[in-house]
Order: structure tokens, then sequence, then C-alpha cells
């Protein structure tokens, strides 16, 4: 590898000189440090900007966001740090306290790579002599040799988040942990319980977020991370499923992670090839679909990776044997879907990442459920979206990766085919047909019992549902259709009642 250049980008070095101005005009000692520093000797671009003052970095933060006419924010007031968001919202500078030497200061930190600094001067330039890093545990090494490497025995008892951040900070850059600490990260996995869920929660979507999250999280099970973070994953380990599955539970958990990512278009599987991605639908549509933000920090494609590891969490616990000898999980994804809300509560996820995840999580198996014959009827496509709401699309891809991640190796192309066909189709009339999935509302309540002289009550609701299936079904169009067809089934409930025997005869 060529040597690693200290380069800034025009825009980056115009803005840092604005603000090493601002700090040497004050008398303030500060240095470029962390993430930016190593961003910048990579060559990635990053919109995040860390710098180490000697001062109270809140005031220091509080003058620059005035100077720049951007926006302070507290962000962690009892560790003194604090953040600005310069007014087009595409930099974020977060300010940060240092005591004693800038070196005392790298030595606090957790990975070498993160642990090289740069004096800020009034002679900020875009390209800087290398003689100006400072750099005490040869971080810069470290890059070059592509490894993440804890800075002292320390690290992990200091900040236990630093467990798992190690782990998305290796697959984010493309490298290796280093054996030393990988160990120390297996040696101390148990800290991670003490870690605030909202903590755990960034570091688990932005892993999530990254190709290669399937084995990226079979390696956090191996140093002992992920089963500490998800206990309820662990009774799935050594669950033997029916024949046609290739994995227990546990490992079927993780293979339909990497197989979601494979349907997404996001890297290969090692169990199946081009010939079994064609048949499996994909449009510009789609992909903005899962690229849609659910909260902040989370996309389609994150939260429908956490669903894949935890669709089959309760099976453990519903597993029966029959008399033949066969197992069978009855009710697991009702139970897996309480579940899987019970952790992700645990982790702070938002409300409607949670709905989505137990959407997921429940109603996994219904897409195959939609037709056992042929193609699913109109009626079928619209109970289908009407049940499961935004989650209607994700399913769809997470039974693909489920479909995939059962049978593994030994998938039969014929009926693999069957299965993206009817995803296809389904998928077209849902898009294309609006009305299959959101019928325009012909008539309401009201017009119901106006026409027909009923009490508001539960019998309303149920009738127009059952319109809605019609008009989704192609049945009815238009206004006088929809009242003579409530009109017809009130007439058959009237004729039924009429025709069951009285108490008396019975």
């Amino acid at each position: 590898m060529e040597d690693l250049e200290l380069v800034v980008k025009p825009e980056a070095a115009r803005l840092l000189t604005k603000i090493s101005r601002f700090l040497t005009e004050e008398g303030i000692p500060a240095y470029l440090v962390g993430g930016f520093v190593r961003d910048m000797m990579l060559g990635r671009e990053t919109a995040d900007i860390d710098i180490a003052v000697a001062a109270d970095a809140l005031s220091v933060a509080t003058e620059v966001a005035a100077a720049l006419n951007g926006k302070y924010i507290p962000l962690d007031e009892e560790n003194g740090v604090g953040r600005v968001v310069l007014p087009d919202n595409k930099w974020q500078i977060d300010f940060t306290t240092f005591k004693g030497s800038i070196e005392q200061d790298l030595a606090r930190r957790d990975f070498t790579i993160d642990a090289m600094a740069i004096e800020l001067d009034k002679s900020f330039q875009t390209v800087l002599n290398t003689e100006r890093l400072i750099d005490p545990f040869n971080g810069r090494e470290d890059l070059h040799q592509g490894l993440v490497r804890a800075v002292s025995e320390t690290v992990f008892e200091a900040d236990a988040a630093r467990l798992i951040r190690a782990v998305r900070l290796a697959a984010e850059l493309g490298f290796g942990i280093d054996d030393f600490t990988e160990t120390l990260i297996h040696e101390n996995s148990r800290l991670i319980t003490d870690v605030a869920g909202e903590r755990v929660r960034e570091e688990l979507l932005r892993l999530l977020a990254i190709p290669g999250a399937g084995q990226r999280l079979a390696y956090l099970d191996e140093v002992g991370l992920l089963t500490t973070l998800i206990p309820e994953l662990n009774p799935a380990r050594g669950v033997d499923q029916p024949r046609i599955h290739v994995w227990d539970v546990f490992d079927h958990s993780i293979q339909t992670v990497a197989a979601v990512e494979f349907v997404l278009r996001e890297g290969t599987w090692e169990y199946a090839g081009e010939e079994i991605l064609t048949p499996v639908p994909w449009s510009a549509e789609l992909s903005r679909h899962f690229d849609r933000e659910i909260s902040s920090g989370s996309t389609g494609r994150s939260l429908l990776k956490l669903a894949a590891l935890l669709h089959d969490i309760a099976k453990p616990q519903t597993r029966t044997i029959d008399d033949d000898g066969r197992a069978h999980f009855l009710g697991h994804q009702q139970e897996g879907a309480a579940t899987a809300a019970a952790i992700m509560e645990r982790l702070r996820f938002s409300n409607r990442e949670i709905k989505l995840v137990e959407l997921l999580v429940k109603y996994h198996m219904r897409p195959t459920q939609m037709s056992h014959e042929g193609i699913p009827t109109r009626r079928a496509i619209y109970r289908y979206f009407r049940d499961t709401g935004e989650a209607g699309i994700d399913l769809l891809f997470l039974c693909l990766a489920d479909h995939l991640a059962t049978r593994g190796p030994s998938l039969d192309l014929r009926q693999w085919q069957e299965h993206a066909q009817m995803t296809e189709y389904v998928l077209a009339r849902h898009f294309e047909e609006e009305s299959l999935s959101a019928p325009p509302k012909l008539i309401d309540g009201n017009d119901v019992m106006k026409t027909f002289g009923l009490s508001p009550g539960p019998r309303i609701g149920e009738l127009l549902e059952t319109l809605r299936e019609a008009q989704a079904a192609g049945e009815v169009t238009t206004r006088q259709e929809a009242l003579d067809y409530i009109g017809h089934l009130l007439n058959n409930q009237t004729q039924t009642l009429r025709s069951e025997p009285s108490q008396g005869e019975k």
C-alpha cells in the first residue's frame, strides 16, 4: 500500500481554516482527532469533524456556532461534548475537552486508528506535512495493515459500547480485528449488558446497514456478543427442524439475514448464484422502498435484516413432537412477534420500528399462505396488504429469504421459481392497481345506516369491510353497485336468520 497522505478536501479545508483562525485568535489549543483524521488518510468522504480543545468544549462550541451561523447542540453535558451543525446540515463538528497533553487524551481513546491527531493552527492547508501527525500508538501503520486494534487492555472496561463498535468499524472499513483485540472482546463481552439501550441500538443498526451483515452477526456470536446482547436467541442453538431444513434454528436465523441481503441485491450468498437471483423481482421502485427511512438511523433494509434474525426466535419454546416424531412450532409467529417487541423495547427502538418488525415476525409465513395452488386471488391479495400494512412488501422478500435459508444448497429450483413468480405477481398487482390494496371509498357508514335503517355498531364496519373485499375483487365499481351489494348482504343475512330453527324447535 502506498504511503497514506494527509489530504483534506477543499470544502473541509476552508471550514477548518475558519475554525482554526477563530480558536487561535481566542488562544485555545485545538486538535483534529478521531474519525476525521482516519477518514482523511483513507480518502473517505465524511461530514463529521471531531475537535479536541484545551478549554470548556461546551462554551467553545457555543461560540463557534455563533461565529459560523450554525446551531449549537449540547450533545453530552456530563462529559462535556458540544456539537455544531452548520446551516446546510452538511457538517457536524463535535467539540470535546482534553486535559493534560493531547497524547494523554489519545491514550484514553478506543482504537489506534482513531487515536491520531493534527494540531489546528492558522497555517492549515489542504495537503499537510505528515510530520504534523501525532500518532503515539502507530495508528497509521494499522491503517496500512487494515486492522482495528485496541489502544490498551482497558478500552472496553472504560466504555463497553466499544465492543460492538469494534466489529462495526471493521465492517465499515473492510478491516480485520487483530488477535489481541479479538481476545479482549471475548473476555469482556459480558460488559455489553451495561451499555444503554440507545447506544446498542445505534451500533447494531449501523452494523446491519453494511452489506455482509449476516457474516458480521456470525462473528458477533463467535466473540460472545450476539447472545449476550440478545439472550433470547441462545435457546435456538441445536434446535432441530423438519427435514427440509438444512440448519438448526439458530444457524437458520443467521443464514436468513444473509439471504435477505442476497435477494435485496446487496451482495452474494455462498449457496446461490445468478440463476437463483434472476427470477426475484427488482426495480428502482423496490430499491427506494427498502431505502426508506423508518426512524432516525434505521431504514427498511436494516429492519428487515433485524426481523430476519428474530423471525424464528420463539421456535424453541413452541416446539412439540407428534406421534410420528415430526417437530412442529405452532404459534411461533405470534409468540415471536411479542418476544421481538420486548427485545426492541429493551434496546430503545422507536414505536414505529417495533411495530414494523412485529408485523414482519408475526406474518413471515403469510405470503406462502396466500395461495396453495396457482396465483393468489384478488381477494387474497387485498386481505394480505390489509393485514400486513407497511410490512407487506418487506414480508414478500423476508419470505423469499426464509425459503432460501431453509433449503440452502438443497434448494428445489422449480419450487423456488414458482415462489419468485408468485412474489412478482403480487407486487405487480400491488403497484399497478392501487385499488386492489386500497379500494376507493364508494359509500361510508352513514350511507349504510341511512339507506337501510341500521343503528351504529360493529355490524356497519363488518359490512363495509366485506364491501371493500368485493371492490378489490372487481365485483363492485360504482356507488350504486356498492349499495346494491350491501342490500344483497343484508337480505342474505335476514334469510339465514329466518331459516335457522328456533330454540324450541331444537
